[in-house]
């Protein structure tokens, strides 16, 4: 498959084999070497310094000779990018002729007009050392209450923070955790607190803003005589609160996406990440939200987005959103363009510009609407950015703190992970669908097998609506659910 007409390079849909004669677009070209799968070849003859193109962009550059049909891979191909660049705003025209279909999906209405799309109890600690308080806690409540009524689920999310912390650690963690308190798809939060630790509760209460008392209880473990009762009481009172809450019918418009990719093959620029691309454009249309974060995996393809900012205000945050974590890089003498992963190289990707330009279709072509830093809660509709590395749970937790309600996340190589939200698979290819039905929710890999890109969207739309409405994912199934927050300085 050659992507771009303007490619020197084509995909091979399936392993080829050393000698096989293949016919892309117009290049007949006899392979010289046995091609995997999601891998390329070269449609034409490349020398050192040669630029390989694929997508219409460079995506690195020869270091040896590659001849027609050679295997083109990270041995052969280098980035082309190198230290802090300096960036102008062309601003490009965005016409997306995507009707509103004013679909619906059921969701929870909460009392700040946000909507939730699980009813579930979460224990959120302050601090790692109350950890296997808030498990034994938990598993006491589950027990006690048996079948569970118009909660979906019971949850506490385990961190190692809350302490030891200074400066900018301390307070992303705050954020992540006050972000993941306010999340509209809880019915109700106990914050469960140790005492003395640096993140104190008193002060992590004032941070939360205005919040409805009746969902949201507090309490240090060292400033009651049994905290395991205590705990047991004031889940209890949260039950009885969130157990009447009930689904109702409320518009597309309110869903809040996040964009996520992890695992990547050759095939994700060309299945997965276009299929959320496209869905992304059709929920912005309706007057949705989408977030797309992993701001490493941007380089590369960052003028893409600068120049679809809707203004010069969005341009400069951008460019401020790249360039910061460029520093952050340059600050722990480490290369900004060390990347792709050893799994990403074996799918098939040999450079960033490469990841990155499959990475970023993930979003598609609308406009950019507004730049989040790191913990901050979203506020505008329409696509966002969101500065986050590429951790994939590191990432995943950033987007659901940012306020969505889910995460769609592509993968060619598969991953049983999930975050505090339902946090969807998307698979790349067939074989990795079928091979691990308990990871995978959905199929993207059917577009190599002649499925169009409308009909699969179509279905796409369908199941986004039923997951919004309650379906379970396979995370959530299998009780994956997990947070990592960002470090990035000292430990006391």
């Amino acid at each position: 498959m050659q992507i771009n007409p303007d490619d020197n390079v084509a995909i091979a849909i399936m392993a080829l084999s050393t000698g096989e004669k293949v016919n892309v677009d117009k290049h007949h070209v006899v392979l010289k070497e046995d091609i995997p799968a999601g891998h390329k070849f070269a449609l034409k003859e490349l020398k050192p310094n040669d630029n390989v193109i694929k997508y219409g962009f460079p995506i690195g550059h020869a270091v040896s000779d590659i001849a027609e049909g050679g295997w083109v891979n990270e041995k052969n191909v280098k980035t082309n990018l190198e230290g802090l660049l300096n960036y102008e705003y062309h601003p490009k025209e965005v016409k997306l002729d995507i009707p509103n279909r004013h679909l619906t999906f059921k969701g929870y209405k909460r009392e700040n007009g946000e909507v939730g799309i699980r009813n579930e109890i979460w224990i959120v600690p302050t601090v790692g050392c109350v950890n296997g308080i808030a498990e034994a806690v938990i598993n006491d409540f589950k027990s006690q209450i048996g079948m569970l009524k118009n909660i979906d689920a019971i949850e506490v999310f385990k961190h190692n923070y809350g302490c030891s912390q200074l400066g900018d650690d301390h307070e992303t963690t705050m954020k992540i955790l006050r972000d993941i308190a306010l999340h509209p798809n809880a019915g109700g939060v106990l914050v469960l607190g140790l005492g003395c630790e640096n993140n104190q509760l008193d002060v992590f209460r004032k941070f939360l803003g205005k919040f409805p008392e009746n969902r949201i209880k507090f309490l240090v473990a060292q400033k009651v005589k049994d905290e395991h009762a205590e705990g047991l009481k004031l889940l209890h009172e949260l039950y009885d609160v969130a157990s009447k809450d009930v689904r109702e019918e409320v518009p597309l418009s309110e869903l809040r996406i996040g964009l996520k990719c992890g695992g990547s093959d050759g095939f994700s620029g060309i299945t997965a990440n276009p299929l959320l691309g496209v869905f992304s454009d059709f929920l912005v249309a309706q007057g949705g939200t989408t977030v797309l974060t992993e701001v490493p995996e941007m380089f590369g393809a960052e003028t893409i987005l600068m120049n679809r900012c809707d203004s010069f205000e969005m341009f400069d945050k951008t460019v401020q959103l790249i360039n910061d974590f460029k520093a952050y890089f340059i600050k722990n003498n480490q290369p900004i363009y060390e990347n792709p992963s050893p799994g990403n190289k074996a799918g098939g990707i040999s450079t960033l510009e490469e990841k990155s330009l499959g990475c970023t279709q993930k979003c598609g072509k609308s406009l950019v609407r507004d730049v989040l830093m790191y913990g901050d809660r979203l506020k505008t509709k329409g696509l966002n950015l969101l500065s986050s590395p590429g951790n994939d749970l590191v990432a995943s937790t950033a987007l659901g703190a940012a306020g969505c309600q889910m995460v769609l996340f592509t993968t060619g190589r598969g991953t049983p992970f999930g975050s505090f939200v339902p946090t969807l698979k998307i698979s790349t290819n067939t074989l990795l669908y079928e091979n691990k039905p308990g990871w995978i929710d959905f199929n993207a890999g059917v577009l190599l097998q002649e499925k169009s890109m409308n009909d699969l969207h179509e279905e796409f739309i369908h199941y986004i609506i039923k997951v919004a409405s309650g379906e379970q994912v396979n995370n959530e199934k299998h009780h994956f659910r997990e947070i990592a927050i960002f470090k990035t300085g000292v430990t006391l």
